[in-house]
């Protein structure tokens, strides 16, 4: 039985190596194609950008690690805190009613116990300051060795989108993985069971975890894709940003107009056992998106393109009186 679980296992790992390669391979075919009109809007902008960066790099006097620390740190920082405010704003207040008629866990987190919200912020800046901070200083050396970062021509458009889709692609492995990790019982009492306390999600408590699951399912895997390309400074940043408010905006609460769906993790909260990636491909491999599949929720995870509230729309089914 073991050495059959065994095949199984290594089975899906081929598979996903498989798929996932051959998606990244198309992402960049549907680059190369699209690429010349995008970079035609982007060479207008292109000069300022360029004299902005080259204007900035001479105001710090080339001081690589201010630099650094600036666009990996405070710029991410800065994004996720913006973002975060407004919503904390919906969820204690409840206003304005345009953000919170689109709650996704209707009477949930309304509105949000604000001694709860204040250990999660105190939790989420021990983390940031303690934890996230201190992993830039290896971070830098790598950088520093590849000898791209700090480079005083900024990368082309073109690379600049094949960098995202490998960060995202090794970001979809690693968290995943760990992800799942954590979620053994041993790891889950002692780990994970801390980021769960928060059943109906909100955006801040996308990086309220324990100490070990902020370094190893948060940091690392948003790291690890620009420590392996020698990414520039500005791709780190807006890398780094574009992570921070995405898992934002899965742990938010609320399915937006106009944005990314977060029913796929916030049934994770729900549930538990479903939904552990961030794309939903390796959980589609692995099975373990099948009961989310024959929910509501999956019918309601799409991009929301009118006013209407999805769970006005879509509603959940009547609970039959007992």
């Amino acid at each position: 039985v073991a050495c059959s679980q065994e095949e199984k296992l290594w089975d899906a790992v081929k598979i996903t190596a498989y798929v996932l390669g051959t998606g990244l391979l198309i992402f960049t075919a549907l680059v190369n194609s699209v690429s010349w009109y995008v970079q035609s809007i982007w060479d207008t902008s292109g000069h300022f950008c360029q004299t902005a960066w080259l204007k900035f790099y001479y105001l710090l006097e080339g001081q690589e690690w201010t630099i650094f620390l600036l666009g990996a740190g405070l710029v991410p920082g800065l994004a996720f805190w913006c973002f975060n405010g407004i919503l904390m704003v919906a969820d204690v207040t409840g206003k304005p009613t345009f953000i919170t008629r689109y709650r996704i866990q209707l009477g949930k987190n309304d509105p949000v116990d604000t001694k709860k919200l204040r250990q999660a912020i105190y939790t989420v800046l021990c983390n940031q300051f303690f934890i996230s901070l201190p992993m830039l200083v290896p971070m830098f050396y790598v950088m520093k060795w590849w000898g791209n970062t700090f480079n005083k021509e900024l990368p082309t458009f073109q690379w600049f989108l094949v960098e995202l889709s490998i960060f995202t692609l090794i970001e979809e492995i690693l968290f995943y993985y760990t992800h799942r990790l954590v979620h053994l019982p041993l790891l889950y009492k002692h780990i994970h069971k801390k980021h769960h306390e928060w059943t109906a999600p909100i955006g801040v408590v996308s990086i309220y975890a324990h100490p070990v699951e902020h370094i190893f399912s948060n940091t690392l895997p948003v790291m690890t894709g620009p420590m392996m390309t020698g990414s520039h400074i500005v791709s780190i940043a807006a890398w780094f940003s574009l992570a921070l408010i995405t898992t934002s905006i899965s742990h938010c609460g609320y399915h937006l107009p106009f944005l990314p769906s977060p029913e796929f993790h916030d049934f994770h909260h729900l549930k538990f056992n479903q939904c552990y990636g961030v794309l939903g491909v390796l959980d589609y491999l692995h099975r373990t998106d099948t009961v989310f599949r024959q929910t509501k929720a999956f019918e309601r995870h799409r991009f929301l393109l009118s006013l209407t509230p999805l769970s006005e729309s879509i509603p959940e089914a009547p609970k039959r009186a007992e």
